[in-house]
């Protein structure tokens, strides 16, 4: 009879001991489980962004394949020019950066 008192204490302390893992401790199962489910849905989304901008870059990279696109491109975005040639930037009274306008 001793040994039938024992064994209901063990099973109910090993009860209570996976209820808590698993519902009340701070790094309990469902408690982890949660969080790294946000985790995966936050990379999912970043990964999404970064297939997005390797689509734009393959797309310009295809664009500045051509050495017309490319001589464009290089005067239009930082002013580049040929021998013997003068370029002249106009800026508008609204496109500038002033005080009143930031």
């Amino acid at each position: 009879m001793n040994l039938n008192k024992f064994k209901n204490i063990y099973i109910i302390i090993s009860a209570i001991f996976i209820v808590w893992m698993l519902f009340l401790d701070a790094n309990s199962y469902f408690s982890t489980h949660i969080e790294l489910n946000r985790q995966i849905e936050l990379l999912e989304k970043q990964k999404a962004n970064l297939q997005n901008s390797i689509k734009k870059d393959k797309e310009s990279i295809k664009k500045f394949s051509s050495m017309e696109e490319l001589e464009k491109f290089a005067r239009e975005r930082y002013f580049m020019k040929k021998e013997n040639e003068e370029i002249y930037i106009i800026e508008y009274a609204d496109s500038l950066k002033t005080t009143d306008n930031e």
